[in-house]
């Protein structure tokens, strides 16, 4: 591998090395909740801490996904993966998002279940442990996503609306348990209604959540102005006429960039050569954007 890549790569790696920590902690904070709902949900004699929980585990094995996708995405580019294998990052974010639908469904089914069938009504304390997971959800969510966003990682922001998902869901759960309480006999199954409802939320989101994904995996064009940050450093530099084609892609932690470069027609190939390299450093060197290859293409002025 050049010197130059590997550098380059070296920072792609670590940034995928730390959201890598950072699910894990989120799998360890779900390890925690899952025990304290279902212990919850059991002792309470609500279906919807139960459900809770149980999405909880879900989520310690999607999450899994989304950690062995970075673990994946760090190795470096070899023979077979000229480019890198940041894309195991954007595939392991669809695979979450799949994943949320499959378990809203469970959910779902056996809410209709518990509605269905007579049952004790939820006891009140049941109301301090949900207040308890919105919080540690909300906080974990919004830090996540400031990682994301700092990073660049669509798996991050996509595990960050999963666990403002699971927030939602607690918060439907704590309406519903609330209704429970206060309407006392014969509205025992207000909170596996909240559940129910809770459902609706984890599908709505998990339709944000396919979409991001699958943009890109699709390769989808990057926001129009990161493409003009791009345009404005490569003509910043000596030589550089115009510009024809400029394109971007996302590849996990970094991006991807093949630009077409218009030069004096009269220069010698070497001259060309180092214009070309000159843009390749500048762009490369732009550490803000996480861009790990730059490919130029030299034309001649028309």
């Amino acid at each position: 591998m050049p010197t130059e890549l590997a550098r380059h790569h070296v920072a792609t790696q670590r940034r995928a090395e730390e959201s890598a920590r950072l699910v894990l902690r989120g799998i360890a904070l779900n390890a925690g909740l899952a025990a304290v709902k279902f212990a919850g949900g059991v002792f309470g004699h609500t279906y919807a801490l139960i459900a809770d929980g149980a999405e909880s585990l879900l989520d310690i094995l999607s999450s899994s996904l989304v950690w062995a996708g970075f673990r994946v995405a760090a190795k470096p580019p070899d023979a077979d993966h000229p480019y890198g294998h940041g894309k195991a990052e954007s595939l392991a974010a669809l695979a979450v998002a799949l994943f949320i639908f499959l378990m809203a469904g469970w959910i779902a089914v056996h809410a209709v279940h518990e509605i269905v069938t007579p049952h004790q009504g939820p006891k009140w304390w049941t109301l301090l442990v949900l207040a308890g997971v919105i919080v540690a959800k909300t906080w974990f969510s919004r830090r996540m996503g400031e990682t994301g966003e700092e990073v660049g990682s669509t798996a991050l922001g996509v595990e960050a609306l999963h666990h403002w998902s699971d927030a939602m869901t607690s918060a439907a759960a704590f309406v519903g348990i609330s209704i429970a309480l206060w309407g006392g006999q014969g509205w025992e199954t207000a909170d596996d209604w909240a559940a129910l409802f809770g459902c609706v939320i984890i599908a709505f989101n998990g339709v944000g959540m396919l979409g991001r994904a699958l943009r890109d995996v699709m390769d989808t064009a990057v926001a129009q102005d990161f493409e003009n940050e791009v345009r404005t450093l490569a003509l910043a530099v000596p030589g550089v006429g115009a510009l024809d084609k400029v394109r971007v892609r996302k590849s996990g932690l970094s991006h991807l960039v093949d630009i077409q470069v218009r030069v004096n027609p009269d220069l010698s190939v070497r001259a060309g050569h180092d214009i070309a390299h000159a843009v390749k450093d500048a762009l490369l060197a732009s550490a803000p954007h996480a861009i790990s290859d730059v490919t130029v293409h030299i034309e001649p002025m028309k």
